[in-house]
């Protein structure tokens, strides 16, 4: 029989989410337009969220972050977004009079009130901002006639 371990920080964190997911679903009804969001353990990554009829576009501002060092998770109900801007080299002795560039990790988690079309969701980069595309899920209506036969 394998055990799953886990660290007390990635519990604390999916315990978290869990709440935050019970949560959202539990204020739907009295807040639809509202997006909730949770800022996680890093650098905060700047978002613009708008919503449609049947989509969410968001636009990340990621500048000087490569491609590669982007990551996506998205979820039916949340996206999660990390990303890494590394130094472009390490010099000797050097010494800052001033510096406003922040590197390290970045992230952040947005959570949606409507369902996602994960798969036909798409992600574009371009010029520093990330652009996503969110589909949302078509659910059928909650009541309809059934034919007697």
């Amino acid at each position: 029989m394998k055990y799953l371990i886990r660290k007390p920080d990635t519990f604390m964190n999916t315990l978290n989410e869990e709440i935050n997911s019970i949560l959202r679903r539990s204020f739907d009804s009295v807040f639809p337009e509202y997006v909730l969001e949770k800022e996680t353990k890093g650098l905060t990554i700047p978002v613009d969220i708008k919503e449609f009829d049947n989509e969410y576009k968001v636009r990340v501002e990621v500048p000087g972050i490569k491609k590669e060092n982007i990551e996506v998770e998205l979820n039916k109900s949340y996206m999660k977004i990390s990303a890494k801007k590394e130094e472009e080299k390490e010099e000797k002795n050097k010494k800052y009079h001033k510096t406003e560039f922040a590197y390290g990790n970045y992230s952040r988690t947005i959570y949606f009130p409507s369902e996602i079309n994960v798969s036909a969701s798409e992600a574009h980069l371009d010029n520093g901002v990330l652009r996503l595309d969110l589909p949302k899920l078509k659910t059928e209506e909650e009541t309809r006639k059934l034919e007697v036969k």
